[in-house]
């Protein structure tokens, strides 16, 4: 089983989802998603896997969120696109099982609830 998680080491929700993941004895591949934003591309296909629009992994209270989302009428492609410019609007942790099934672990316990999918 390949397992990615975006994650932010400062968000306790991630991290708690992180420590779900290492305590079912899975080490996941762990993009620090504001370090390494994903690509436009990779975006487009993490949001397909979630079954989600741009809109519903945003994070509304985030200042960068109120700069430049806010009152935008944007198409999905230019939402992405500002998304991989300003990462810290993206909700956090996704995670991510074998490139086919996806789900914002938000409560981080939804983990669980993927890895059973699986």
């Amino acid at each position: 089983m390949s397992i990615v998680i975006f994650h932010n080491p400062r968000c306790s929700k991630s991290r708690q989802a992180l420590g779900l993941l290492r305590e079912a004895g899975i080490e996941p591949r762990i993009v620090e998603y504001l370090k390494n934003p994903p690509a436009p591309h990779e975006l487009e296909h993490v949001l397909d896997l979630l079954g989600m629009e741009p809109e519903d992994i945003m994070r509304r209270q985030e200042a960068d969120y109120k700069a430049h989302f806010k009152g935008q009428r944007l198409d999905r492609s230019e939402a992405i696109q500002l998304l991989t410019q300003y990462p810290k609007v993206i909700e956090r942790p996704i995670v991510i099982v074998d490139d086919r099934l996806a789900a914002v672990c938000r409560p981080p316990e939804k983990v669980l609830e993927l890895l059973e999918r699986s």
